[in-house]
Formats: C-alpha cells, sequence, structure tokens
C-alpha cells in the first residue's frame, strides 16, 4: 500500500474514480481541483503499481476544534481489503495533528460497507440529513468521533480536577 499526497497531476484519475464510485452524485472536476489546492484540507491517493486506487481528503483548519472526512473513495476491486481502514486512519491523523479534537463525515444511510468502517473505528451517529444525496434521495448519517487525542486529555483534566 502507497499513500502520498494527492497533486493536481492527480486529479483525472480520482475524477475516475469519482464516476464509478458515485455516479449520479459524483463531485465535478472543478469543485475536486479546489479541494486538492486547498490550504484547509489534506488529500491522499493510494497507488497500486503506480496506479491510483483509491483518494480521500480532511478539511482541518489548523487551530481548529474540528474537521470534517470529505470523501475516501475506492475502485470496486480493492474495497473490503483494509485499504479504506488505513487512509482513514491517515486522514484522522492529518486532523489530530492540525489540533481537531472531534471529526465529522456524512455517509449515504444505503452504504453500509463504509458505516461499518467508520463505527469500526469509532464513530458514533450523532443525525440524519433526510435525502440528502440526490437525485437519489438517500439520507446521510452524520457521525462524530472523538480523536483519541481529545479524550486523552479530557481524562487527564477530570484527573487532575480531582486530585
Amino acid at each position: 500500500m502507497t499513500l502520498r499526497t494527492a497533486t493536481s497531476d492527480d486529479l483525472d484519475s480520482i475524477m475516475a474514480i469519482e464516476h464509478r464510485s458515485f455516479p449520479t452524485d459524483a463531485w465535478s472536476a472543478d469543485a475536486m481541483a479546489l479541494e486538492l489546492s486547498s490550504p484547509h484540507g489534506r488529500y491522499l491517493v493510494d497507488e497500486q503499481e503506480g496506479t491510483v486506487i483509491g483518494y480521500g481528503g480532511v478539511r482541518a483548519l489548523r487551530g481548529s476544534a474540528d474537521a470534517d472526512i470529505q470523501t475516501i473513495a475506492f475502485d470496486a476491486e480493492h474495497r473490503g481489503a483494509g485499504r479504506g481502514r488505513a487512509l482513514l486512519r491517515a486522514l484522522l491523523d492529518t486532523a489530530a495533528d492540525r489540533g481537531a479534537r472531534e471529526v465529522f463525515l456524512e455517509v449515504r444511510a444505503d452504504n453500509p460497507g463504509a458505516e461499518g468502517l467508520y463505527r469500526s473505528e469509532g464513530f458514533e451517529e450523532i443525525g440524519r440529513r433526510p435525502r440528502y444525496y440526490q437525485p437519489d434521495d438517500v439520507d446521510a448519517i452524520v457521525m462524530r468521533l472523538v480523536l483519541p487525542r481529545a479524550r486523552a486529555a479530557v481524562t487527564d483534566a477530570a484527573e487532575e480536577a480531582t486530585a
């Protein structure tokens, strides 16, 4: 597995996966290009034998208490092999390094594989956005993860307060 920072040179490969993964509600190439160039986010690609097979991004402003997983997608033949988990963990590390204490995301209610991944990494459902994904009328499950470093800081503060 090779994870590296995405560049504008990866846009065509990312967009091909985007359209295969999200045929009815894919991001536009212009929106993705803006994401790749934003100083507030970090996008990673996963390569196999020099070919981009997946990507993901996090929006995490330095010094902000929260961050958002923007997207994670893999070509179908590379799903279920742990690569998405590795990519998610790398994005969470980026968020933590930038000072985030909580990370949020939305996942399609008709994507139990992705939802299961997020739950297994500690994300909890905090709400739903009815009919969020259009034109499919699919709900978005809104999820939140309190990052481990933030949990440790809360525990340490509580222990100090009772000492």
